[in-house]
């Protein structure tokens, strides 16, 4: 048992690695400030385009949803980071990060709010036109909040995942949580502070966590 303790849970280890992490930390948070307002957007402009009228606008869209929505993030990013350079587009880890994981989590957000819009009766629109207001007033003051209401707990759980998926980032040798916590690990030949990245991301999702929960008894109430 005491080994154990010393193996996972060795206090001195994990302060000395902390630094790391912290700077790790500040990695993967600058990534889901990027990342998330990136595929709520691209995420939002799919939906649309999606239930658009033209079939030129429609099809495609649909295609990209699902083809991105089929293909593992890992894949694309490694796809994004090292086959890219081969067409001559060198970038940098976290570029390549961000655009691997925004044409994934843009493909997931579209299919959430998509059906988001569905939700909402076309009744709303015509009476929203009705009143006077366009086509674009209708769907930002009417249908846009009624929508995003209803399917808020899963954007949220979507975007938990969205944090939890930058552990992937640790591929292309980001330094972010993950990967600060095994070159601690690779360092100290201890896992003490893989157990504190656990703790960082424990204490980063479990409010959200929490806040879903809530959301999803609001609305079923």
């Amino acid at each position: 048992m005491q080994s154990f303790i010393e193996q996972f849970f060795n206090i001195q280890i994990m302060i000395a690695a902390w630094p790391t992490l912290l700077q790790g930390t500040v990695v993967t948070l600058l990534l889901c400030a990027a990342v998330i307002p990136m595929g709520l957007i691209g995420g939002l402009l799919a939906a649309l385009a999606s239930n658009s009228i033209s079939r030129l606008i429609r099809w495609p869209t649909i295609a990209f949803v699902d083809f991105f929505r089929s293909i593992p993030p890992l894949v694309l990013l490694i796809f994004v980071y090292s086959g890219l350079p081969f067409a001559g587009l060198r970038l940098s880890p976290f570029t390549a990060v961000v655009i691997a994981f925004f044409l994934n989590n843009s493909a997931y957000y579209g299919e959430i709010l998509r059906a988001g819009l569905h939700s909402v009766g076309y009744g709303q629109t015509e009476a929203a036109r009705s009143t006077g207001l366009s086509a674009i007033q209708s769907l930002r003051f009417i249908v846009l909040p009624q929508a995003i209401r209803n399917v808020l707990p899963d954007l949220l759980s979507n975007t938990i995942e969205v944090i939890k998926l930058t552990s992937l980032a640790s591929v292309v040798s980001l330094a972010e949580i993950l990967y600060s916590a095994d070159m601690a690990r690779s360092v100290t030949y201890n896992a003490s502070p893989i157990v504190l990245a656990a703790g960082i991301y424990l204490i980063i999702l479990w409010p959200l966590v929490r806040l879903v929960s809530q959301f999803g008894k609001k609305i079923g109430t």
